[in-house]
This record gives structure tokens, sequence and C-alpha cells, in this order.
């Protein structure tokens, strides 16, 4: 950014449509962005307007901008104080500022020009695709939300089941919500967004919470308006401080015939291939497992249906214990000539860690030729610690089997083949 400028053309995050997804802030390369419990908000002193953040926002939220005087640029302080985005300056109140007419005139968000990767620092943006599959269906997205028509949509409990063996106090569970007649198409690997109900600590409602579909497009039932989440109950914070995640406990906690206040769908790049023959590799951990379990049942019923010539799946799924991984025995009765499963377990006892990219790296083998091959599509969700892990392991992959990284992985992203969704 110009200095020297007299009017910048400042970034702004709408708090009204972002789901607070931390999408902006992990992609930022410069540390411009930053968040509190409330609001995500963009440090105009550090923003270089390179754009990196706008293409992964799943809800658009992020592509604001306004014509400011810097003298009078939003502050950090100011912007995490706000419920709504401030209206545009007037022609007067910047004559005022002593802006000309001319620099008045509103400029064009910048085109995007993300700094090239350095080796030195992991960007998920440098590798994820914010193109989805060549093959992908059409995604709708923000059908219901604060900008649109509709506010938000009633969904209805229909299901609420465990899925981890481990004890109620970090359950996590499988919730079914039936949208009835109102119209809201989803696909393996959207999200939609959660409005708990009530009031903050500040007496303001509640922001929406984030859930990935863990359904396949003909519903969680098939043939009904319905999708199904999968939610684990926070009872700590990062850093393992005691805290009582606002939604996650809503919604584990709901029974069959609740209501639930729903806005979205979001997301149009984390889909899922339909051509025939084309492969899929998904890498995950804990909850994370949501868009893989819907991208796995869609393939199974169309396998079933026999209307599709399906290539392979491979899923690469850690957690701590075997006892809170969501859906290991359904895991278990999938034919294994349908999917390939391999577990990795970091806290078994008397058993030394392992980890997805520890067994990424033991299938190198089987991993190499799917790098090579454009009909195959890697799909990664779960924490974000595990990108990086995750991405090496892909790299040395493909260096030991000849192949030069910087061109595969260029590839990987430019062709919508490597999908990066983390927490």
């Amino acid at each position: 950014m110009d200095m020297a400028a007299t009017v910048i053309q400042q970034h702004l995050i709408d708090p009204e449509i972002c789901i607070r997804c931390n999408t902006c802030e992990a992609t930022c390369p410069v540390g411009a962005i930053t968040h509190d419990s409330r609001n995500y908000v963009v440090d105009a002193e550090k923003c270089n307007l390179c754009m990196a953040c706008v293409p992964p926002c799943p809800t658009g939220s992020i592509d604001n901008w306004r014509t400011m005087p810097r003298v009078r640029a939003y502050s950090v302080a100011d912007q995490l104080t706000w419920d709504s985005l401030p209206a545009e300056l007037s022609a007067e109140q910047l004559a005022e500022a002593g802006v000309s007419p001319a620099e008045a005139v509103p400029a064009e968000p910048p085109a995007l020009a993300a700094p090239a990767p350095d080796a030195d620092v992991f960007r998920s943006a440098d590798w994820g695709a914010t193109l989805p599959p060549w093959s992908a269906a059409h995604a709708y997205t923000n059908l219901y939300g604060p900008k649109a028509a509709e506010k938000h949509i009633v969904a209805t409990v229909v299901g609420n089941v465990r899925v981890t063996e481990v004890g109620k106090e970090y359950d996590t569970h499988h919730v079914m919500l039936d949208f009835g007649p109102m119209p809201f198409p989803l696909l393996e690997g959207q999200s939609i967004g959660i409005i708990p109900p009530g009031v903050d600590e500040q007496g303001r409602a509640h922001h929406p919470r984030q859930y990935s579909i863990a359904s396949p497009r003909n519903g969680e039932r098939p043939g009904y308006n319905n999708c199904s989440l999968t939610i684990k109950r926070v009872l700590e914070d990062h850093q393992g401080r005691p805290v009582r995640g606002v939604a996650s406990n809503y919604m584990c906690d709901l029974k069959v015939g609740d209501k639930v206040q729903v806005i979205g769908p979001f997301g149009t790049s984390f889909l899922m291939p339909n051509h025939p023959r084309s492969h899929i590799v998904m890498i995950c951990t804990g909850t994370g497992s949501a868009p893989m379990r819907a991208m796995t049942e869609w393939r199974r019923r169309l396998r079933a249906s026999g209307k599709f010539e399906g290539g392979k799946l491979m899923l690469f799924f850690g957690a701590r214990t075997q006892e809170e991984l969501p859906y290991f025995g359904p895991l278990q009765n999938l034919p294994r000539d349908f999917i390939d499963i391999h577990f990795a377990f970091s806290r078994t006892a008397g058993q030394p860690k392992r980890y997805v990219q520890d067994l990424m790296r033991e299938r190198a083998a089987d991993l190499a030729p799917l790098l090579a091959d454009p009909n195959a599509f890697f799909y990664v969700c779960g924490l974000k610690a595990m990108e990086e892990g995750v991405v090496l392991a892909l790299r040395d992959i493909a260096t030991n089997a000849g192949m030069d990284w910087e061109t595969v992985g260029a590839d990987l992203r430019r062709m919508g083949r490597l999908h990066l969704e983390t927490y």
C-alpha cells in the first residue's frame, strides 16, 4: 500500500455476512486480518491489497471496499464494534476531508495478485484450489442470510445420534435437519451456518457458526429435503482452557422436533468430481470427516444404483484414539473394493503417535500415480495444524517419484485438484 497516498481503497469485512470461518485470517500472507470473539477485521496499515483472501471466502463477506481519506481510515478497534458495514462517505464528506472529486471516484477493487509462495512460510492459499473440479455439479450459495430475501430458514431436528464411543463430555454427534418444503439445495463439500438462540455477553444476537454437510446431495434420507452435520461438543479452547462452545453444545443437546435457524448454503470450490473414473483421496481428522462422509456416501449410492463407473476412493482418517473417531463402526462395513481406508491414532496407549501424513508416506506407491493423474482429486479437512504436514507429505511423495513438486503443486491448485478446508 502506498503510504503517501491521501486516499485509499480500504478493505473491510461485512460482519452481517461473515460466518467467522477463519479462512481469511489463515490465508492472509501479511497478517492484516485479525479477530476477537465477535468480528473479523482488516488492518488498513498492514493490508497490501494482494487479494489472496478474497477467492477462498465462502460467503463473499470479505469482498468489500470503501474510498477513504487515509487519515480517516477505520481502525481495527472501530471495526471490532460493528454489527454492519458503515455507509460509503458522501461526496460532501470526502470534500470536507480534502479529497478532490477525481480522487473520490470509487476505484475498482484490485485485481487478484497474490504473492508468490515463500519457501520458508507455509500458507494454505499457495496450494489450496479456489476452483472446483471441472465436473463438479453447480453449487447454490447464500440463498438464506442477512442479505438474502429470506433472512434464514427454519429446519426441524429429525435425528441426533452420538457417533463416538468416548464419554458424553467430549461426544461427537450426527445431527439430522429437515427443511420441509423450503428449497435448500446442497452438495457434498458445502457448509451451512447455524444461528444459536440467545445473546452473547454484550447482549447481541449470537453470530452463525459454520458446519460442513455430512450427507450427500439427495439427503441423509434419500429423496428428502434434509441434511446431516457432524458436530463435536466443545468444552475447551485451543489452549486447553475450559470454555463451553455456544453452538456445539446447543446442537449436541438438540432433541427430535426442535427448530433450528439456518443460513447458507456456502462453498463453491470444495466440491467432488462427477466424471466417470475420477479418483478421490480424502484426508481428514475428527469432524473434518463430514464432507468425506458425504462424498463417500454419494459414491456408494451411485455404485449401488449401477449408474456410475467410479475410480479409486482413498481415506486417511486421523483421531487421538479409536474411541474418539467418528463413524468408526460404519466405516468398517464399507466394502474394501469400494474404498481404501487407513486410520491414524496419535494417543493410543502403548503405541507410537501416528498421523495422517505418516500413513500417506507409507502409501506413496499408490499416491504418486494419483498425483500425476489429472482425474485424481485431493481433499483435506480438519484441524488447521494438519495442512502443512499433509502438503509436505504430498511434496515428498511427488519428489521421490521423480516429479517436480513446484509444477505438480501448481497444477493441483490451478486445476482444482487439491482442496484445503481446515479450522
